[in-house]
């Protein structure tokens, strides 16, 4: 009797453990979707304001954009991609949608401007990035003008070849993001050159700091969030108790009353733990 309503508790716990694991995965395939949206209609309003307030004749280099603010609207017709991009490529930065990489130029500038983004999360901007082959066009926007790029090389790489942000002297576009799908174990890289004239920068544009690459190819930003941890495990014993909480008021209670009202609260703070784990993993995986 005692061993029968261990394996049964156990079965239960499997199913619970189960229907949790389903739950986040689809929080991290649709869940983010609807966050990156929100975002991403935030930030095409700011693009917008910013390209009537700022809007600078091509010769002329635009004022230094804060972190998280938009800086281009990025078009990529093969694909189906037309995105803003933020400044930054940390964590909460790509949540946002494709982020430009500090200390690198922005698009339509001499150099090598770099741009990354999630591959199959939030939006997943560069899901089909490795679609793109020789002589497809990508777009960029910014306050100097469009710019046209054509694609002449893409590549995997190992995460710690960071030489791909290298400056370089003609006009590139380098666009980054994780290889293969679900996976942070390479690095895709999708390489195009400035087809229009460039454009000045504001300063000389130096290679990003060491702490900047390691953080955003090689390490926090891309390798998730390790301060996410103690707020993932809280979170997740308070759904814990909250769906104990529910049982036992289900079993002393009535049952769909008690369910109807507990389940809700129990799925919040999921969705507040996901959050959380969410941020354990790579930044544009």
């Amino acid at each position: 009797m005692v061993l029968r309503r261990a394996i049964g508790g156990f079965g239960r716990l499997l199913i619970a453990l189960g229907t949790v694991v389903l739950l986040f995965v689809a929080y991290q395939l649709w869940g983010t979707g609807l966050r990156e949206a929100q975002a991403q209609s935030e930030l095409t309003e700011e693009f917008s304001e910013a390209l009537v307030d700022e809007e600078v004749p091509r010769g002329n280099p635009p004022l230094p954009q804060p972190g998280g603010g938009a800086v281009a609207i990025i078009r990529i017709p093969k694909i189906g991609v037309e995105k803003a991009v933020v400044e930054g490529v940390g964590v909460p930065d790509l949540k946002k949608g494709p982020g430009h990489y500090p200390g690198t130029p922005l698009p339509g500038q001499g150099g090598n401007a770099a741009i990354a983004g999630h591959r199959t999360t939030y939006g997943a901007p560069f899901f089909e990035l490795d679609r793109l082959v020789a002589g497809d066009e990508i777009l960029v926007r910014t306050v100097q003008g469009e710019f046209r790029y054509a694609v002449d090389r893409s590549m995997v790489v190992r995460p710690t070849q960071v030489e791909v942000l290298d400056p370089t002297e003609e006009a590139r576009l380098t666009l980054t993001t994780c290889n293969p799908r679900y996976s942070a174990r390479e690095r895709l890289i999708v390489s195009a050159v400035l087809l229009d004239d460039p454009v000045p920068a504001p300063d000389p544009v130096e290679a990003p700091p060491p702490e900047l690459v390691s953080e955003t190819v090689d390490g926090a930003a891309l390798s998730g969030d390790p301060s996410a941890r103690v707020p993932a495990l809280l979170w997740g014993a308070l759904a814990a108790g909250a769906w104990v909480a529910t049982v036992e008021a289900a079993r002393r209670w009535r049952r769909l009353p008690a369910y109807l009202l507990g389940a809700p609260v129990v799925l919040v703070v999921l969705f507040v733990c996901f959050e959380h784990v969410a941020r354990l993993f790579p930044a544009n995986i």
